[in-house]
């Protein structure tokens, strides 16, 4: 076989394999990112059903934590500006779900073949996370900035205050339900909600 045939085979596997974990176009556009991710539509839809979360709290949730990226990982962090230290936390994949709270989920729904990378399992820990928040915390699921601080400091921390020493986080989590009605209305305006 030859090199340049061998080459162009490569770049096909490559440019395929990579597809998953890159992030759609346009993400201030809801209908655009289910347009061009139809699995992402069916998994949240999925999730929808199995957890009452609505696509719209899912996506906004999506968006802040790994902009749509299913591998995303935190920064290293460096001693002394140059040195690694391993990354900021275990967060990974399209939820940024922590290696105890997926461990915890997984235990939980016995669904022990799950993986942060996959949009189908990543929106049903979202789901079942923030059903967890409703029924701990009585926080609605269609309430997505109150759902998110939850997420962020867990349900021990959003129960002690945690997150209203944060003002930062108090404007992400803000910045994440007006993100959830913008996507709520477009969603509407294309008929996939």
């Amino acid at each position: 076989m030859s090199r340049l045939l061998r080459l162009g085979i490569l770049l096909l596997l490559v440019s395929c394999a990579g597809g998953n974990n890159s992030a759609p176009r346009n993400l201030d556009n809801a209908c655009s990112i289910l347009e061009q991710r139809p699995k992402y539509h069916a998994a949240m839809k999925r999730a929808e059903r199995a957890w009452g979360v609505p696509v719209h709290v899912q996506m906004a949730t999506i968006y802040q934590e790994s902009k749509f990226i299913g591998n995303a990982k935190t920064p290293h962090r460096f001693a002394l500006g140059i040195i690694p230290m391993g990354r900021q936390s275990s967060a990974y994949g399209y939820s940024q779900a922590l290696d105890g709270t997926w461990d915890d989920y997984v235990k939980s729904t016995r669904r022990f073949g799950a993986r942060r990378n996959k949009i189908t399992d990543a929106t049903d820990f979202i789901g079942w996370y923030m059903d967890q928040s409703e029924k701990k915390l009585g926080i609605s699921k269609w309430d997505a900035t109150s759902q998110y601080l939850a997420y962020h400091e867990g349900h021990a921390g959003f129960s002690r205050g945690s997150h209203n020493e944060k003002a930062w986080l108090l404007r992400v989590a803000a910045e994440v339900g007006a993100r959830a009605e913008l996507y709520q209305r477009q969603l509407i305006a294309c008929g996939k909600l």
